[in-house]
């Protein structure tokens, strides 16, 4: 048996299926010759304009993906600067380090996935001590269309080890200089004084090297007296979501209390009559819950969010 095969079966990247071995080597060239085909195309609505193509895998496909992620990408060391889908590292961990800074800069990437090419994904997985054949198969796997789609539960991972280098390199340049750095996923920020301009020249011509950009309209730059987000987190004092989502938050669940869940949600014209009602409902709650939790990952002392926490619990048990 060649090493290819054997690498391939002890990867199990079928989650044990009881297939032969033979099938389930078929099972494996056949899926990489063919990845594309396993993908559904998802068109979302961005919240501030625009559409967002999500590639969704099939369940053959994603349960493959999930094992290389497993068995494969999971070794491998990440950047202490990248902060985003990190086991154990709330979203909060990127904007707790830019707390009461006297200017923070905010740059994205532009088309991050999408630019992110088949040999960059190869160079990762090159860097394991796998079977060239193996490596180039794992590639296709991952891969849609040559670039990274996003979708794949494997492209999350393999983004930060391709921004590793980069991350390593902005982030040691910021630290000589006394400039705080955090990436999360194609969002990065830097806090404390600096000038601007040179922050953002490094981090073109280091981006360059990796064939990627900066998307301009979003570059932002916000002194301390303006408020300063961070992925969505208000950082002027202590880590805290807006006012008026805290805002709007609490009067959902004061709302729901007042008026039950159904009445709330046909008001809001988010509830079709002619459904289960009852799914309705429990999602809702499932969701308002997991906002909360969100809020409170942020903030966990904050008493407010707590009780309505309890509250949300207790309409889920009602139902």
């Amino acid at each position: 048996m060649d090493a290819t095969r054997i690498t391939l079966l002890a990867l199990d990247l079928f989650g044990s299926p009881g297939w032969s071995a033979d099938k389930e080597i078929q099972r494996l060239y056949a899926l990489s010759n063919h990845a594309g085909r396993h993908y559904r195309r998802i068109i979302l609505s961005k919240r501030h304009g625009g559409q967002r193509l999500v590639l969704a895998p099939d369940y053959l496909l994603k349960t493959v993906q999930r094992n290389i992620l497993k068995n494969v990408l999971s070794q491998f060391p990440l950047s202490s600067f990248a902060t985003a889908y990190r086991q154990g590292r709330p979203i909060v961990s990127n904007a707790q380090p830019h707390c009461q800074q006297p200017q923070i800069l905010k740059l994205d990437i532009e088309n991050f996935f999408d630019s992110i090419s088949w040999l960059q994904v190869w160079r990762v997985f090159s860097q394991t001590q796998l079977p060239r054949n193996v490596v180039t198969m794992l590639t296709w796997l991952c891969c849609y269309n040559d670039a990274l789609p996003q979708g794949a539960p494997t492209s999350p991972a393999i983004s930060n080890l391709v921004m590793r280098r980069f991350d390593e390199c902005i982030g040691e340049w910021c630290q000589a200089r006394g400039i705080t750095y955090t990436r999360y996923c194609d969002d990065m920020t830097f806090s404390g004084h600096f000038n601007a301009r040179q922050v953002k020249n490094k981090v073109c011509g280091l981006l360059a090297e990796l064939g990627l950009s900066l998307n301009q309209r979003k570059s932002c730059l916000i002194a301390a007296c303006k408020r300063q987000q961070v992925t969505g987190i208000v950082v002027n004092h202590k880590p805290q979501l807006a006012r008026e989502a805290r805002r709007a938050l609490r009067q959902e669940v004061h709302l729901c209390q007042k008026y039950g869940v159904i009445s709330h949600l046909s008001h809001r014209g988010e509830l079709d009559p002619s459904g289960d009602l009852h799914a309705q409902a429990t999602a809702y709650l499932y969701a308002l819950q997991g906002r909360i939790n969100w809020l409170l990952q942020i903030n966990p002392e904050d008493e407010a969010f707590k009780q309505a926490r309890v509250s949300v619990k207790r309409m889920l048990v009602a139902w």
